[in-house]
């Protein structure tokens, strides 16, 4: 039997060392990229929600604030007792 030497058609890892380098080049920008977009994703969403919270806040403020100030009917029929005793 004869001892062949080991096949030198495939390189060893240690003598191509920029695949792993690519590999990771391309990884780390793709990742970059997915997050990119999601963070833009979650933006877009947390723009909805604060708009939705802020009209909430909005209409809570004008309930409370012109609405309670409206007239009611005890106080028109008030007003009308004290313009007739203003007035003999």
């Amino acid at each position: 039997m004869l001892d062949s030497p080991p096949s030198t058609s495939h390189l060893q890892v240690s003598e191509r060392p920029w695949e792993p380098v690519l590999a990771a080049g391309a990884a780390d920008a793709a990742s970059a990229i997915w997050l990119d977009e999601v963070l833009a994703l979650a933006a877009e969403f947390i723009g909805v929600i604060i708009l939705g919270v802020l009209g909430g806040v909005i209409y809570l403020f004008n309930h409370f604030v012109f609405k309670s100030r409206a007239p009611r009917r005890d106080d028109m029929h008030d007003a009308g007792e004290k313009g007739k005793k203003n007035n003999p």
